[in-house]
Protein backbone atom coordinates (compact mmCIF):
# COMPACT_ATOMS: atom_id res chain seq x y z
CA UNK A 1 0.00 0.00 0.00
CA UNK A 2 1.48 3.24 -0.86
CA UNK A 3 1.51 6.30 1.77
CA UNK A 4 0.60 9.72 0.69
CA UNK A 5 1.05 12.70 3.36
CA UNK A 6 -1.29 15.24 3.36
CA UNK A 7 -0.09 18.68 4.15
CA UNK A 8 -2.36 20.78 6.56
CA UNK A 9 -4.63 22.56 4.93
CA UNK A 10 -4.65 20.26 1.75
CA UNK A 11 -6.86 18.28 0.13
CA UNK A 12 -7.02 15.43 -2.52
CA UNK A 13 -9.37 15.98 -5.54
CA UNK A 14 -10.74 13.03 -7.50
CA UNK A 15 -12.21 13.11 -10.99
CA UNK A 16 -13.00 11.05 -14.26
CA UNK A 17 -14.52 10.59 -17.23
CA UNK A 18 -14.08 13.85 -19.12
CA UNK A 19 -14.07 11.87 -22.91
CA UNK A 20 -12.59 15.06 -24.40
CA UNK A 21 -12.89 14.73 -28.26
CA UNK A 22 -16.46 13.61 -28.33
CA UNK A 23 -18.23 13.57 -30.01
CA UNK A 24 -16.53 16.11 -31.75
CA UNK A 25 -13.81 18.35 -30.83
CA UNK A 26 -15.19 21.41 -31.56
CA UNK A 27 -18.53 20.52 -29.04
CA UNK A 28 -16.20 19.15 -26.51
CA UNK A 29 -14.36 22.25 -26.17
CA UNK A 30 -16.63 23.80 -23.75
CA UNK A 31 -16.04 20.92 -21.14
CA UNK A 32 -12.32 21.08 -21.23
CA UNK A 33 -12.40 24.55 -20.66
CA UNK A 34 -14.64 24.09 -18.29
CA UNK A 35 -12.13 21.24 -16.37
CA UNK A 36 -9.78 23.38 -16.64
CA UNK A 37 -11.45 26.02 -14.94
CA UNK A 38 -12.05 23.76 -12.23
CA UNK A 39 -8.41 22.85 -11.86
CA UNK A 40 -7.89 26.79 -11.60
CA UNK A 41 -10.42 26.64 -8.83
CA UNK A 42 -8.34 23.81 -6.85
CA UNK A 43 -4.72 24.74 -7.36
CA UNK A 44 -4.50 26.97 -4.12
CA UNK A 45 -5.16 23.37 -1.88
CA UNK A 46 -4.60 20.64 -3.66
CA UNK A 47 -2.45 18.55 -2.33
CA UNK A 48 -2.47 15.90 -5.19
CA UNK A 49 -5.03 15.25 -7.58
CA UNK A 50 -6.45 11.66 -9.03
CA UNK A 51 -7.24 11.50 -12.37
CA UNK A 52 -9.26 8.31 -12.79
CA UNK A 53 -9.61 7.52 -16.36
CA UNK A 54 -10.98 8.26 -20.06
CA UNK A 55 -10.00 12.05 -19.79
CA UNK A 56 -9.70 11.60 -23.26
CA UNK A 57 -12.40 9.82 -25.59
CA UNK A 58 -9.47 7.88 -27.32
CA UNK A 59 -5.98 8.50 -27.01
CA UNK A 60 -3.11 6.35 -28.44
CA UNK A 61 0.80 6.93 -28.39
CA UNK A 62 2.63 6.70 -31.45
CA UNK A 63 6.36 6.23 -31.22
CA UNK A 64 6.26 9.98 -31.99
CA UNK A 65 2.87 10.90 -32.29
CA UNK A 66 -0.03 11.82 -29.80
CA UNK A 67 -3.36 12.76 -30.88
CA UNK A 68 -3.86 16.16 -32.24
CA UNK A 69 -5.22 19.00 -29.46
CA UNK A 70 -6.11 18.90 -25.77
CA UNK A 71 -4.06 21.81 -25.79
CA UNK A 72 -5.77 23.49 -22.52
CA UNK A 73 -5.38 20.76 -20.21
CA UNK A 74 -2.03 19.34 -21.69
CA UNK A 75 -0.75 22.66 -20.57
CA UNK A 76 -2.72 23.20 -17.27
CA UNK A 77 -1.38 19.31 -16.10
CA UNK A 78 1.97 20.45 -16.79
CA UNK A 79 1.66 23.76 -15.23
CA UNK A 80 0.11 22.15 -11.97
CA UNK A 81 2.93 19.34 -11.78
CA UNK A 82 5.79 21.97 -12.26
CA UNK A 83 4.03 23.68 -9.02
CA UNK A 84 4.71 20.91 -7.01
CA UNK A 85 1.37 19.38 -6.86
CA UNK A 86 1.53 15.29 -7.56
CA UNK A 87 -1.02 13.98 -10.21
CA UNK A 88 -1.78 10.31 -10.99
CA UNK A 89 -3.35 9.06 -13.52
CA UNK A 90 -5.16 5.41 -13.97
CA UNK A 91 -5.77 4.32 -17.70
CA UNK A 92 -9.54 4.06 -18.54
CA UNK A 93 -10.86 1.82 -21.31
CA UNK A 94 -10.61 4.82 -23.57
CA UNK A 95 -7.06 5.54 -23.06
CA UNK A 96 -5.39 1.97 -22.59
CA UNK A 97 -2.34 2.79 -24.47
CA UNK A 98 -0.96 5.39 -22.62
CA UNK A 99 2.84 4.47 -22.79
CA UNK A 100 5.15 7.04 -21.32
CA UNK A 101 4.32 10.77 -22.56
CA UNK A 102 2.21 11.52 -19.69
CA UNK A 103 5.54 10.41 -17.40
CA UNK A 104 8.24 12.04 -19.39
CA UNK A 105 6.32 15.13 -21.00
CA UNK A 106 3.99 15.70 -17.58
CA UNK A 107 5.62 14.17 -14.90
CA UNK A 108 2.22 12.24 -14.43
CA UNK A 109 2.41 8.26 -12.93
CA UNK A 110 0.21 6.08 -15.13
CA UNK A 111 -1.10 3.30 -13.85
CA UNK A 112 -3.14 0.73 -15.47
CA UNK A 113 -4.27 -1.12 -12.56
CA UNK A 114 -6.05 -0.16 -9.25
CA UNK A 115 -3.90 1.02 -6.48
CA UNK A 116 -4.01 1.22 -2.84
CA UNK A 117 -3.53 4.17 -0.47
CA UNK A 118 -2.71 4.74 2.73
CA UNK A 119 -2.85 8.94 4.10
CA UNK A 120 -1.66 10.35 6.67
CA UNK A 121 -0.94 6.77 8.19
CA UNK A 122 -4.98 7.20 8.90
CA UNK A 123 -7.19 6.18 5.78
CA UNK A 124 -7.30 3.55 3.27
CA UNK A 125 -8.39 4.25 0.06
CA UNK A 126 -8.67 1.79 -2.78
CA UNK A 127 -8.64 3.48 -6.29
CA UNK A 128 -9.26 2.55 -9.83
CA UNK A 129 -11.31 3.45 -13.50
CA UNK A 130 -13.18 0.46 -12.60
CA UNK A 131 -13.50 -0.82 -15.91
CA UNK A 132 -13.55 -5.09 -15.87
CA UNK A 133 -13.91 -5.20 -12.40
CA UNK A 134 -16.65 -7.61 -10.56
CA UNK A 135 -18.77 -9.67 -11.73
CA UNK A 136 -20.02 -8.04 -14.74
CA UNK A 137 -18.38 -5.99 -17.43
CA UNK A 138 -18.25 -8.99 -19.65
CA UNK A 139 -18.39 -7.47 -22.91
CA UNK A 140 -15.45 -5.42 -22.32
CA UNK A 141 -13.06 -7.68 -20.50
CA UNK A 142 -12.95 -9.73 -23.72
CA UNK A 143 -12.32 -6.56 -25.45
CA UNK A 144 -9.80 -5.76 -23.06
CA UNK A 145 -7.93 -8.88 -23.89
CA UNK A 146 -7.84 -7.56 -27.55
CA UNK A 147 -6.97 -4.09 -26.98
CA UNK A 148 -3.63 -5.03 -24.29
CA UNK A 149 -2.64 -7.56 -26.98
CA UNK A 150 1.22 -6.61 -28.38
CA UNK A 151 0.62 -8.19 -31.18
CA UNK A 152 -2.79 -6.03 -31.94
CA UNK A 153 -1.02 -2.78 -30.86
CA UNK A 154 1.58 -3.16 -33.32
CA UNK A 155 -1.27 -3.79 -36.24
CA UNK A 156 -2.52 -0.88 -35.28
CA UNK A 157 0.40 1.53 -34.42
CA UNK A 158 0.98 0.37 -38.44
CA UNK A 159 -1.90 2.14 -39.63
CA UNK A 160 -1.34 5.66 -40.40
CA UNK A 161 -2.26 7.97 -37.42
CA UNK A 162 -5.33 10.18 -39.74
CA UNK A 163 -7.06 6.76 -39.82
CA UNK A 164 -5.57 5.00 -37.00
CA UNK A 165 -7.43 7.69 -34.64
CA UNK A 166 -10.43 8.23 -36.96
CA UNK A 167 -11.28 4.42 -37.05
CA UNK A 168 -11.16 4.65 -33.03
CA UNK A 169 -13.05 7.70 -32.81
CA UNK A 170 -15.61 6.26 -35.21
CA UNK A 171 -15.92 3.28 -33.03
CA UNK A 172 -16.05 4.84 -29.91
CA UNK A 173 -18.85 7.59 -30.58
CA UNK A 174 -21.08 5.00 -31.88
CA UNK A 175 -21.41 3.90 -28.25
CA UNK A 176 -24.16 5.78 -26.38
CA UNK A 177 -23.16 5.59 -22.85
CA UNK A 178 -19.13 5.98 -24.04
CA UNK A 179 -19.81 9.70 -25.72
CA UNK A 180 -22.43 10.59 -23.19
CA UNK A 181 -25.50 10.19 -25.30
CA UNK A 182 -27.09 7.99 -22.82
CA UNK A 183 -27.75 7.96 -19.38
CA UNK A 184 -26.57 5.62 -16.80
CA UNK A 185 -29.41 4.74 -14.01
CA UNK A 186 -28.81 3.29 -11.14
CA UNK A 187 -29.10 -0.50 -10.95
CA UNK A 188 -29.86 -1.44 -7.56
CA UNK A 189 -26.83 -2.38 -5.11
CA UNK A 190 -27.01 -5.78 -5.93
CA UNK A 191 -26.46 -5.33 -9.70
CA UNK A 192 -24.00 -2.44 -9.10
CA UNK A 193 -20.64 -4.44 -10.23
CA UNK A 194 -18.45 -2.43 -8.72
CA UNK A 195 -20.14 -1.98 -5.79
CA UNK A 196 -19.98 -6.22 -5.65
CA UNK A 197 -15.96 -5.89 -6.79
CA UNK A 198 -15.55 -3.64 -3.73
CA UNK A 199 -17.77 -5.98 -1.14
CA UNK A 200 -15.45 -8.87 -2.07
CA UNK A 201 -12.37 -7.24 -1.76
CA UNK A 202 -13.41 -6.14 1.80
CA UNK A 203 -13.35 -9.75 2.68
CA UNK A 204 -9.86 -9.76 2.56
CA UNK A 205 -8.58 -6.43 3.87
CA UNK A 206 -10.44 -3.59 5.09
CA UNK A 207 -10.01 0.38 2.87
CA UNK A 208 -12.09 2.94 4.27
CA UNK A 209 -13.19 4.03 0.76
CA UNK A 210 -13.06 2.63 -2.73
CA UNK A 211 -13.27 4.61 -5.69
CA UNK A 212 -14.09 4.41 -9.31
CA UNK A 213 -15.33 6.41 -11.81
CA UNK A 214 -16.42 4.63 -15.46
CA UNK A 215 -20.24 4.27 -14.80
CA UNK A 216 -20.94 8.18 -15.26
CA UNK A 217 -22.89 7.92 -12.58
CA UNK A 218 -21.80 10.40 -9.32
CA UNK A 219 -22.77 7.92 -6.42
CA UNK A 220 -22.22 7.44 -2.31
CA UNK A 221 -23.04 4.33 -0.94
CA UNK A 222 -22.32 2.59 2.62
CA UNK A 223 -20.58 -0.68 2.21
CA UNK A 224 -20.47 -1.23 5.82
CA UNK A 225 -19.91 0.42 9.10
CA UNK A 226 -16.75 2.03 8.03
CA UNK A 227 -16.22 1.71 4.34
CA UNK A 228 -18.00 3.39 1.86
CA UNK A 229 -17.74 3.30 -2.09
CA UNK A 230 -17.70 6.74 -3.96
CA UNK A 231 -18.53 7.01 -8.06
CA UNK A 232 -17.22 10.58 -9.49
CA UNK A 233 -19.60 10.19 -11.96
CA UNK A 234 -18.67 12.41 -14.98
CA UNK A 235 -17.72 15.57 -16.96
CA UNK A 236 -20.00 15.56 -19.76
CA UNK A 237 -23.58 14.93 -18.02
CA UNK A 238 -22.98 16.02 -13.98
CA UNK A 239 -19.31 17.96 -13.40
CA UNK A 240 -18.87 16.08 -10.02
CA UNK A 241 -16.04 15.18 -8.37
CA UNK A 242 -14.88 14.25 -4.89
CA UNK A 243 -12.58 15.69 -2.15
CA UNK A 244 -10.51 14.49 1.10
CA UNK A 245 -10.03 17.02 3.60
CA UNK A 246 -7.72 14.66 5.63
CA UNK A 247 -10.96 13.77 7.44
CA UNK A 248 -13.85 13.68 5.65
CA UNK A 249 -14.71 12.21 1.81
CA UNK A 250 -17.14 14.31 0.25
CA UNK A 251 -19.05 14.33 -3.68
CA UNK A 252 -19.42 17.49 -5.03
CA UNK A 253 -20.27 19.33 -8.51
CA UNK A 254 -18.59 22.07 -10.08
CA UNK A 255 -21.21 24.88 -10.53
CA UNK A 256 -18.93 27.50 -12.38
CA UNK A 257 -21.19 28.13 -15.53
CA UNK A 258 -18.50 29.85 -17.25
CA UNK A 259 -16.02 27.80 -19.84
Amino acid sequence: MKKLQLPSGKKIYFASDNHLGAPTSKDSLPREKKFVSWLNSIKKDAGAIFLLGDLFDFWFEYKTVVPRGFTRILGKLAELTDAGIPIFYFVGNHDLWMNGYFEEELNIPVFHKPQQYLVNETTSFFIGHGDGLGPDDKGFKRMKKVFTNPVAQWFFRWLHPDWGVRLAQHLSINNKIISGEADAKFLGEDKEWLVQYAKRKLEQQHYDHFIFGHRHLPLEIQLNENSRYTNLGDWISYFTYAVFDGEKLTLEKFRNSSP
